[in-house]
């Protein structure tokens, strides 16, 4: 076989590429080294020789050279890459000389570590794992590879793969999934040998990261059992970093896919994910590093399990619910209570975890949920429920993150568990060894204990203790009336008791707060707790006061506690996101204040805002706040993959938190309770408030004071008293107009202020805050004028169509009239006749006749009753018409209408004649 190469052409084809990126890399003006014309030698040697052991003997020494020396890598990938592809291809009977290729490849794409040079500088060793990966075809050289029987080229090859992997991973996914057979030959090496199993392994579990079509074919090869083979034989978390590898295999399959997790829990079940999880009770100082992030890995494992899937995947929420269902039948929750509530001696990182667990465990489960009330923990003697021992947890403990994770399962339990809620709230009242902190606290019901720590800063001054309690209390009264207005009736003995006074909780939950802010004033460097303990109860008044307008009522029952929150939110002192709590508290009190009395009102409370504040800087403490809480999702931050790199660092947690707390302005603590649901919630509320207060501004003060009922006499009521009563009514309308015109002048200078032409004012207060609140008020403004218009063309087109019937009436009134007046003309001439007739009889004399005159006084008597009965009713009909007429007139007279002008040429065609006319035609006859 000719194996001989034109090294030359090679070297000139990529040489003047790579020679131009050594000079960048490494900033040399040529790359003709030492080492460079080492490495030309042993390729020339390679490719030209015919002498076996010297071919062999210049790749050992190739590999060496490439594997200590950079400017070596980056000549070798200039020269090298054919002339070696071509020994895997050409000499596979030569064994060791394709050892040594691979060998040398693996070296060629290891970073070698230097202190020399920037650190951003391109490393050779991504530069040959891009050049060897770019074609497919070398992909498939290397997997068919795995099939030789030679263990050394196995091994190298696997190597090979997992460093390409390494820097070229979406690259090498596209090829392997494009080689017939590709993923089943890497599963072929799961039954190798330990050493290659475990290579590959390592380069399953890169390969499936991300990669759904790697994901499926890999579970429809079997992985699963295979995985939990390998555990086994590991010795489960006892086991070393193969079980590690093992278990974050298992978590790229399962993370992104609720098909995956179906599969696993149908074909394998969760009993060896159990078995990971036991350990044994009281097993002190035995949990080293790699047993610590074993354990982690099966935790998250857990987790995912629990949360079903990726959100918005079809079929989730069941999938989640069955797991739940499938886990707490395996009797999960007592390994999870062992390892996160009694093993006080285990790693904080793996408690945080097991209590995360347990919350997603029993999340809107309600056999779980009623689990894990009754769930004791502990030996006896020493047995309490375990809620109680979570509730020491977060109370005792002086490490944040597992305050957060304790109160996490809290959170869990209360939502959606209207039952539990109430379970908890209906325990909560004072102790008889309330004020032993240290006594009987184990035998203390739930209840006790938390109230005990919300009144602890009264004892000894702990406000993290209270802090922390108000944060479990939030979790029991959040969208449940009973509880709120269940713990709003406890009542507690002032700190003076011989005054023999009591005082709600709510007040003494602001006098706990009022105490956190002065503390925190006087020692903010000591105590860098202090910087979530005022936030955490504000957040507890505004989960207390939404929705529950007793609670409102009760806070608002001193002036002090409304000022109080009022300094909260305008002083400078304190931070913004206590700034933006306080001024959601003063908003809650509007939005939800259902009292009259006077000084206490939603009214009263708006006032003071507006007065004490400034609506302008009121609105802007929203924004203030919705920046301040802006922060990466904490979920993403626990569901960090568990990987080699991250092992380590994930372990020891409070590290962790430390550096974070240096590096953050924002308390960890914080990022953890305001999660995203919160936040969301905050937005919706301040969309409520924000209306609400312009509603209140846009509007008189008592909007059903004036009522036509006030305005008319009572019956029996004299009018003295009905006049005097009518002037105290006056009296409170002007009053309270004066009221609204002092503010709203108020409110005007408020904007003109700040939206004027003062520079330092405006340099400090962003002016989209100002633009809102003016357009806010203008629209209120045009909305109004535009309904006032509307109301006014309505009336108008009433009135309008009122006189046109009016006038219509008019006609037909005076018609009839006419008709009536004809009627009575024709009466009178029948009586004229009537009378000559009778003096033409009386002129004859010999015939007898009648009394004439008393048959025409009858007649006329009985004529004129009959008229004047008619006459009166028309009469009465004409005036009411015309006072109807001159209503009309009037207000068609304020809307601007010609009266006269309507009324012209009404009546003259059908006129009445007059008396002149009458005597005419008695002349005429």
């Amino acid at each position: 076989m000719d194996r001989s190469i034109n090294f030359r052409g090679i070297a000139g084809s990529a040489g003047n590429i790579m020679q131009g990126m050594g000079k960048f890399v490494f900033g040399n003006e040529g790359l003709e080294s030492k080492e460079d014309s080492y490495v030309e030698r042993y390729l020339d040697r390679i490719s030209n020789g015919t002498i076996p052991d010297d071919r062999r003997s210049a790749m050992t020494e190739l590999q060496s050279l490439v594997a200590e020396s950079r400017s070596a890598q980056m000549s070798f990938g200039a020269m090298g890459f054919p002339i070696l592809l071509n020994v895997l291809k050409e000499d596979r009977e030569d064994v060791e000389l394709v050892r040594g290729a691979l060998e040398t490849f693996v070296s060629a794409l290891t970073p070698i570590e230097t202190s020399q040079g920037p650190k951003t500088e391109v490393q050779p060793a991504s530069v040959n794992s891009d050049l060897l990966s770019r074609e497919t075809e070398n992909i498939s050289l290397l997997l068919s590879l795995l099939s030789e029987e030679d263990f050394y080229v196995r091994y190298y090859t696997i190597q090979l793969l997992t460093a390409l992997l390494t820097n070229s991973l979406k690259r090498l996914q596209e090829a392997i999934l494009l080689i017939p057979r590709g993923i089943t030959v890497l599963m072929d090496m799961l039954m190798d040998r330990e050493v290659i199993r475990n290579e590959a392994l390592l380069l399953l579990t890169y390969l499936t990261r991300d990669a759904e079509e790697i994901q499926k074919i890999v579970v429809f090869e079997g992985v699963f059992e295979k995985i939990f083979s390998i555990i086994r034989e590991e010795g489960y978390s006892d086991g070393g970093v193969v079980v590690q590898d093992c278990l974050e295999l298992l978590n790229n399959l399962i993370r992104h896919s609720s098909s995956n997790q179906m599969l696993l829990k149908e074909t394998i079940g969760f009993d060896p994910l159990i078995s990971i999880l036991k350990i044994r009770r009281g097993s002190a100082f035995n949990f080293t590093q790699q047993k610590t992030v074993n354990l982690l890995g099966a935790l998250n494992t857990v987790e995912l399990l629990l949360t079903g899937g990726p959100s918005g995947e079809s079929g989730k929420d069941a999938n989640k619910n069955a797991n739940q269902a499938a886990l707490a039948q395996k009797n999960i929750l007592d390994h999870l209570l062992l390892l996160g509530v009694e093993s006080q001696w285990a790693p904080v990182a793996l408690r945080c975890m097991a209590l995360r667990c347990i919350g997603n465990l029993v999340l809107r489960n309600p056999q779980n949920l009623d689990s894990l009330a009754k769930k004791q923990v502990g030996e006896e003697p020493h047995v309490q429920p375990a809620l109680n021992a979570i509730l020491s947890i977060i109370l005792r403990t002086s490490i944040a993150q597992e305050f957060v994770a304790a109160d996490y399962v809290f959170r869990c339990f209360c939502e959606k568990n209207p039952n539990g809620q109430a379970l908890l709230a209906s325990t909560i009242a004072p102790h008889p060894n309330q004020g032993d902190m240290h006594g009987a606290a184990a035998d203390m019901p739930f209840g006790s204990i938390l109230l005990q720590a919300l009144v602890s800063s009264d004892v000894n001054g702990d406000m993290e203790a209270c802090c922390r309690a108000s944060s479990v209390l939030s979790h029991i009264i959040k969208d449940n009336l009973q509880s709120k207005d269940r713990v709003l009736q406890i009542q507690l003995e002032t700190p003076t008791p011989s005054l023999g006074r009591t005082e709600p909780l709510l007040h003494r939950i602001v006098t706990c707060l009022s105490i956190a802010a002065s503390d925190g004033e006087n020692d903010q460097s000591s105590h860098p707790e202090e910087s979530y303990i005022q936030p955490v109860i504000l957040r507890l008044l505004i989960i207390w006061l939404v929705d529950c307008s007793n609670a409102v009522n009760c806070l608002l029952e001193s002036a002090v506690h409304l000022n109080y929150i009022i300094e909260l939110a305008s002083s400078k002192r304190y931070a913004a996101c206590v700034h933006g709590l306080a001024a959601v508290v003063l908003g809650a009190c509007v939005l939800y204040n259902a009292s009259r009395e006077k000084g206490r009102d939603a009214f009263a409370v708006a006032d003071a805002i507006s007065q004490k504040i400034g609506l302008t800087t009121y609105f802007l403490r929203f924004d203030e706040l919705r920046k301040s809480l802006a922060h990466p999702s904490s979920e993403l931050q626990h569901r960090k993959e568990l990987s080699r790199s991250s092992a380590n660092s994930m372990s020891d947690f409070q590290e962790i938190e430390e550096d974070e707390t240096n590096k953050d302005d924002q308390h960890p603590v914080l990022s953890e309770i305001f999660d995203s649901q919160f936040v969301n919630f905050l937005s919706k509320l301040e969309v409520d408030i924000r209306e609400n207060i312009m509603e209140i501004f846009s509007r008189t003060k008592t909007a059903t004071a004036v009522l036509p009922a006030e305005l008319e006499q009572k019956n029996g009521e004299v009018d003295g008293e009905y006049i005097k009563r009518l002037k105290s009514f006056v009296e409170k309308q002007c009053n309270e107009m004066q009221e609204l015109l002092a503010r709203n002048a108020m409110l005007a200078e408020d904007l003109v202020r700040t939206g004027g032409g003062n520079t330092a004012d405006t340099s400090q207060k962003p002016s989209s805050g100002r633009d809102r609140v003016q357009i806010e008020a203008l629209r209120q403004e045009l909305e109004g004028a535009k309904r006032q218009i509307e109301a006014l063309k309505t009336e108008k087109s009433q009135i309008e169509a009122e006189a046109n019937n009016q006038r219509n009436l008019a006609v037909k009134v005076e018609s009839d009239l006419k008709s009536l007046s004809d009627a009575y003309n024709s009466l009178e001439q029948a009586n004229y006749r009537l009378d000559a007739e009778v003096k033409t009889l009386r002129q004859g004399g010999s015939v007898p006749y009648p009394d004439v005159e008393a048959i025409k006084a009858q007649a006329k008597e009985e004529a004129e009753k009959d008229s004047e009965a008619e006459l009166n009713d028309l009469l009465v009909c004409l005036g009411q018409e015309q006072s109807k007429v001159e209503k009309l007139s009037a207000r068609l007279a304020e809307l601007g209408e010609d009266v006269d002008t309507l009324l012209q040429g009404i009546g003259d065609d059908t006129a009445i004649p007059d008396d002149d006319d009458e005597d005419e035609d008695e002349d005429d006859e």
